[in-house]
């Protein structure tokens, strides 16, 4: 699969067949994620792959309750008690999340995605704001994951919201003290189509020309579109 296909075709999946995803498959994934930058090159990410239905049952117990809380949060949980005033695809959304959440054990494979703490670089750690930095030594990986996944024919769904049950997961897979909890992977063949072509905002929203706010306009002239 070209790049630039699998960049844009690469949906959230949440719903998935039964059909039991190849080791190999994943293999491969995680052969190709690997090659993802990190800094010092010090490849902290550490992946427990989870295929055994009891663990995949606590896992989805453990998930629950953030997964209700975040609803809660964030309105979810009024959309779905109050479907008619709402837009029918902001709907929809609310419904197939809840709906992985809650079948969250019947999805064939848990990518459970840690990175060793002593590997990251925290260079906002003084600034007096939330810190978002660290990430940038384990999240890279997980995007080329879910790339790779889709090269293989696998949809996927990241989430960070068993972060807060990492206590307990930790405890349940044996992951030693020094991993922090970094993401969750749901992964299987996909039960629905594959789309074309994501739904995004366009450049212009988002990137700008030497400083916020001012316009980045593409090249006229041969080549440009």
């Amino acid at each position: 699969m070209d790049l630039s296909e699998a960049m844009r075709g690469a949906p959230t999946s949440r719903r998935f067949r039964s059909d039991p995803v190849p080791r190999e498959a994943l293999v491969g994934a995680l052969d190709a994620a690997r090659y993802a930058p990190s800094g010092g090159n010090r490849q902290g990410w550490r992946v427990v792959v989870v295929e055994a239905p009891e663990r995949r049952a606590a896992l989805r117990d453990l998930y629950l309750p953030p997964w209700r809380a975040y609803l809660e949060q964030t309105g979810g949980a009024r959309i779905l008690a109050d479907a008619e005033s709402y837009d029918p695809a902001l709907v929809r959304n609310v419904r197939r999340a809840d709906e992985y959440a809650n079948g969250l054990a019947e999805v064939p494979v848990h990518l459970v995605v840690g990175v060793r703490l002593g590997d990251l670089a925290v260079t906002d750690a003084q600034l007096p704001r939330q810190s978002i930095v660290g990430g940038a030594s384990v999240y890279p990986f997980v995007q080329n994951l879910l790339l790779a996944l889709r090269a293989e024919g696998l949809g996927a769904a990241m989430t960070t919201l068993l972060v807060p049950a990492e206590a307990e997961v930790k405890r349940l897979l044996e992951i030693p003290e020094e991993i922090a909890l970094a993401a969750h992977v749901g992964v299987g063949y996909r039960a629905d189509p594959w789309p074309a072509l994501l739904s995004r905002r366009p450049v212009e929203e988002f990137a700008f020309a030497e400083r916020y706010g001012e316009p980045l306009t593409a090249p006229e002239g041969p080549g440009s579109s």
